[in-house]
């Protein structure tokens, strides 16, 4: 059993997030006083930078998975990551085939899209672009092509070379990001910076992105509104986000 975690890392939405997209004083406090003890406290999240940085500063993170994987951050830069390169090209290569493709593009935390990117995710602020060529010979966190099935996917990931993967999210977008994009990968890219052991790492999240961490930090923990498959691949189950479970088991456990 691990008894002094080095290193604490964190899903936010479903996990150390509140329903409302809050963080309760409570937490807030925990996490401070496990920080003030020499912890390291990571956030790891599917959400871009720009959605995620408010929780940074309230919790005042010195380190950030985002994109699940695709971008690391440590104070406020970018240290690694595992993006997809030469994105400007494969978006051409995608609308050759099939032109009547939506396709939108995360790169440099900028949203790039050659439709109404705001109807799929409301609110959201894009550059409206066709041919997507300033993005020729860059590396991108992700491509996001509209599809209406799984069937409708498959056109997109015979396009896709071997190092890249498509996958589902909502049924109604295929991201495509790159095969080593995980949680995980950018977990022990981290813990070699820090030289700590994946094996002194405690892991909380509630979906399958978190699953592969859980298994494979030293000590995995779900929340109790995770699902049922990250519930049996975790070490332990504590309390539920909306009543602060990851903080509660910091508490209890580790202050």
């Amino acid at each position: 059993m691990i008894t002094d975690a080095r290193m604490i890392v964190s899903d936010l939405d479903g996990t150390l997030l509140r329903d409302d997209k809050t963080i309760s004083d409570f937490t807030i406090d925990v996490i401070k006083k496990y920080q003030s003890k020499g912890g390291i406290f990571v956030a790891a999240t599917a959400r871009p930078v720009r959605a995620a940085s408010e929780y940074m500063k309230i919790l005042n993170l010195n380190a950030g998975i985002f994109h699940n994987g695709a971008v690391i951050q440590e104070n406020g830069k970018k240290t690694g990551g595992y993006g997809v390169e030469n994105a400007g090209d494969l978006v051409q290569t995608i609308l050759e085939r099939h032109p009547f493709s939506n396709i939108a593009v995360e790169a440099e935390d900028v949203l790039y899209a050659n439709f109404k990117a705001d109807r799929l995710w409301p609110g959201a602020e894009y550059i409206t672009c066709e041919s997507f060529a300033q993005l020729r010979g860059k590396t991108a966190d992700k491509i996001i092509v509209e599809v209406t099935s799984l069937s409708e996917m498959e056109k997109y990931k015979a396009l896709l070379p071997d190092e890249l993967y498509i996958q589902l999210s909502e049924n109604k977008i295929g991201m495509i990001m790159n095969q080593s994009a995980t949680k995980y990968h950018a977990i022990s890219f981290l813990a070699e910076r820090y030289h700590i052991s994946t094996d002194d790492i405690i892991a909380f999240g509630d979906d399958y992105n978190d699953l592969e961490m859980i298994k494979k930090c030293g000590k995995g923990i779900a929340v109790g509104n995770a699902l049922e498959m990250v519930k049996g691949a975790a070490d332990e189950v504590c309390e539920s986000n909306q009543k602060d479970g990851v903080a509660r088991w910091i508490e209890g456990n580790l202050l």
